[in-house]
């Protein structure tokens, strides 16, 4: 669904992205891993065109999105869905406000509208009733579920996850976890994972590609990384303080 090819960008003379090579395949979960700094957002914001590439190309079902003109690009945006770190609800609406605002189809009517928010709490969880609940009185594991519902109320294509566990404790961690891969699963949705955590990237992967220094190091399937002798990924994935890999 996704190549991603030699892509490069600098900010000023810091070199961020140094020929990236990627392949995310459909209907599966690709993580990608990397210490603090070494590009995983800014490759993020590349992929659904939020940041335009110093060179190089990323292709979404065969289109060349480095190429696209700005309405030509929100077509191809509308194909993503979003939970960002911490959840980014609006405080000022109520957890339905917050689900239907990411619809995006205007033609709807408010039954209908209300029919998709509650089939996307449903799915991750949430009883109809927490409709008129407002984003101050959720706890951190909540406000994840109601951010994966606003996504999965869009109909994405492709889901893009920004330390989906981040902050959370382990238990309502792995909770999250599985909701992801019921989420890929059940809806046939390409997902994309940014996280620091091993525990879920090893869970919920189909795939994991470590970042690091501007370029794609390793990649394959959990065991892979598991079991490399890369020492710079093995660094990252036991938590070393030394070895090889220069933490900025």
């Amino acid at each position: 669904m996704i190549q991603i090819r030699d892509l490069h960008k600098s900010f000023a003379r810091k070199k961020v992205l140094a020929g990236v090579d990627l392949d995310i395949e459909p209907g599966q979960i690709t993580t990608i891993i990397g210490a603090s700094g070494s590009g995983k957002s800014v490759l993020f914001k590349h992929i659904i065109g939020l940041l335009k590439p110093d060179s190089g190309s990323i292709r979404i079902d065969g289109e060349d999105i480095t190429k696209l003109r700005e309405r030509e690009l929100y077509r191809t945006v509308l194909k993503f869905g979003m939970v960002f770190q911490g959840g980014a609800l609006f405080d000022s609406l109520t957890v339905g406000e917050n689900v239907a605002f990411g619809i995006m189809k205007p033609d709807l009517t408010a039954a209908e509208v209300s029919r998709i928010v509650s089939l996307s709490l449903d799915q991750v969880g949430l009883p109809d009733d927490i409709n008129q609940v407002m984003p101050n009185e959720l706890s951190g594991g909540m406000k994840k579920r109601v951010a994966i519902a606003r996504a999965i109320a869009k109909d994405p294509q492709i889901i893009m996850y920004d330390e989906p566990t981040t902050g959370l404790d382990p238990i309502m961690a792995d909770i999250i976890n599985n909701l992801i891969i019921k989420v890929n699963g059940s809806s046939k949705i390409t997902s994309i994972v940014i996280t620091h955590n091993m525990v879920s990237a090893y869970k919920i992967s189909d795939k994991i590609a470590v970042l690091y220094d501007g370029r794609i190091i390793e990649s394959g399937v959990p065991d892979d990384i598991k079991n490399t002798r890369n020492p710079f990924v093995r660094q990252f994935i036991e938590g070393q303080a030394d070895g090889p890999m220069q933490i900025r």
